[in-house]
């Protein structure tokens, strides 16, 4: 290579005795090169010269002292990061800043570690544990109080009620009848079966009946209308000498005007006004 070849092939300058860069076949002096080569640095917006560690990623450069966590300041030369949002945080300020806290211990869930999830929580899979025996609950079954999450051996041991019928556990939504517990599907008409836990029911003799069963079975009867006569939702009703009526049948066999709260007289088994029943052979 003689004189003339070894020149820089931007400002033709000799390269004899001075530093150059080749690029590309070609060879430059180390201020045509910085000048049109060199990348700028994400951090500091400075040209990356070539006397200085250029570390890039994803098409972006940095000085290798301008490669740091943008949360801490701390270098990332040769160290694990994670990009969020155009910036480079290393894996500490990255898992206090984005991953789940544990529910239980209240530190931070480290990316790539196993967190389990329950009702819009996160645990460790160490801090998932039973309330009572403090094993590893998994993905076994649970049973959630407010003081905490069961194993179903822990739970049916400490607090489970017996349904009154089948006698098997009762975990959630049971009903109470006569101070014991039982299933909804196991509470049913003591007549027709019919599930009763959505129905209004009645009890006799300390079992259950829906209206229909009960009625048939057991209400008296109005003398007025025949038709049964519950009580239910504090409806009331009249007796008189072993005969029942709605309170709106209790009327004057004549005129049809309510008894409720009135004197009246009666023929029979007739019932009057003291109007009506004037003149009649009426007993008081």
């Amino acid at each position: 290579m003689t004189a003339a070849q070894i020149s820089c092939q931007n400002c033709t300058t000799s390269l004899l005795g001075k530093k150059y860069v080749l690029k590309d076949d070609n060879l430059y002096c180390v201020s045509c090169y910085d000048h049109i080569f060199s990348n700028c640095c994400e951090e500091c917006k400075e040209p990356i010269e070539s006397n200085s560690k250029d570390l890039s990623y994803k098409g972006r450069h940095w000085h290798g002292g301008c490669f740091n966590c943008a949360k801490c300041n701390h270098s990332l030369v040769e160290k694990p990061f994670v990009a969020k949002d155009e910036r480079l945080l290393c894996t500490e300020c990255y898992s206090n800043e984005c991953s789940s806290k544990c529910f239980h211990c209240k530190k931070t869930i480290m990316p790539g570690s196993r967190k389990m999830e329950f009702k819009g929580n996160y645990w460790h899979e160490t801090c998932f544990v039973c309330e009572s025996c403090r094993q590893p609950i998994g993905t076994k079954p649970l049973i959630s109080k407010e003081n905490g999450n069961y194993c179903v051996p822990c739970f049916e041991k400490e607090f489970a009620q017996y349904c009154n019928f089948c006698k098997k556990v009762i975990t959630s939504g049971g009903i109470m009848f006569h101070n014991q517990p039982w299933h909804q599907e196991c509470f049913l008409c003591n007549g027709c079966r019919k599930e009763l836990c959505k129905e209004d029911f009645m009890s006799r003799d300390d079992d259950p009946f829906c209206l229909d069963c009960y009625n048939h079975l057991y209400a008296r009867k109005c003398t007025a209308c025949s038709k049964p006569i519950t009580g239910l939702r504090g409806a009331k009703f009249i007796c008189f000498q072993d005969r029942q009526w709605h309170c709106e049948c209790f009327n004057c066999e004549k005129c049809s005007i309510s008894l409720v709260g009135e004197g009246f007289l009666t023929q029979n088994k007739n019932i009057f006004c003291r109007k009506c029943g004037s003149g009649l052979d009426t007993d008081i």
